[in-house]
């Protein structure tokens, strides 16, 4: 084989799998039923033409069997008239149209049978471009699915693509680095302007606060909250403060006043406000 020869053979074999690849099946199953139908059409009237030939041989048939009879008729009044010679002549006619007739009747029979054939590959045909519809409904909704079954592949592949999450990464590392910024400038900004320090103790104490407060709301709920410090406290120094009121009490009588022990007691049993008024009078 020649370099020509094979450039050549190179060529075609590559407008073939152009024509192949560019071939759509949708579009080439209506092709192929539109030139179906332009068959099934041609054959209708193939068809046609055959029945009306058919038709055609049966009247000329008929006709020429009429003929015959008619003429056998004639023949039989020649008879009855007594005219030999004319029956004769009549029935000569007579087998002349029935040769005829019978040609016809054979032409006839032929072509009926030809048409009956044409009849049933006429359904054959149109059975087959039904089936052919029914079969490209089928094909579509296939090639319809596996688009759909690749058109997802295709975008699963994308997913696992990690291009796009690395993207996703980059930009959360670059929003992280942008609020450790903010957060630098806003603590470099305090720290101008000297509040920093304070602004940190408010933040402890209002923390160590708002700890104290949830811990006593959880006691509270539970049951399980005490009596306040200085409500002890003061509970503890009541007999004291009444002692001590008692002593200055004591201390404040009047020098040289000699008590007796029903005296003391009843002095106790007084009201120890009052005998200070008193006392003061």
């Amino acid at each position: 084989m020649g370099i020509f020869s094979r450039l050549g053979a190179l060529i075609k074999s590559n407008l073939n799998d152009l024509i192949s690849k560019a071939e759509d099946p949708e579009k080439m199953l209506n092709q192929v039923l539109l030139e179906m139908q332009q068959q099934l059409v041609e054959a209708k009237k193939a068809v046609a033409v055959a029945i009306a030939d058919e038709k055609k041989l049966q009247k000329q048939y008929v006709t020429e069997a009429d003929k015959s009879k008619e003429w056998e008729r004639k023949a039989m009044v020649a008879v009855r008239a007594g005219d030999d010679a004319l029956a004769r002549q009549a029935l000569v006619r007579k087998q002349e149209h029935e040769n005829i007739a019978g040609q016809f009747q054979q032409q006839w029979m032929a072509q009926k049978a030809a048409v009956e054939k044409l009849k049933d590959a006429l359904r054959l045909l149109n059975n087959k471009i039904e089936e052919a519809k029914r079969k490209k409904n089928l094909l579509i909704a296939r090639k319809k699915r596996a688009e759909a079954q690749q058109q997802i592949a295709n975008t699963m592949q994308g997913l696992g693509d990690t291009s796009a999450f690395d993207t996703f990464d980059r930009m959360a590392e670059r929003i992280q680095l942008m609020e450790a910024e903010a957060e630098a400038g806003a603590e470099l900004a305090g720290e101008l302007s000297g509040d920093t320090l304070e602004s940190k103790f408010l933040q402890l104490e209002q923390s160590g606060n708002n700890e104290d407060d949830a811990l006593s709301e959880l006691k509270a709920k539970m049951g399980m909250l005490e009596a306040p410090k200085e409500s002890k406290q003061l509970a503890a120094g009541a007999p004291v403060a009444a002692a001590s009121a008692a002593a200055s009490t004591k201390t404040e009588l009047p020098t040289g006043s000699h008590l007796s022990a029903e005296d003391m007691k009843e002095l106790e049993d007084l009201d120890l406000a009052e005998l200070e008024k008193d006392l003061k009078k």
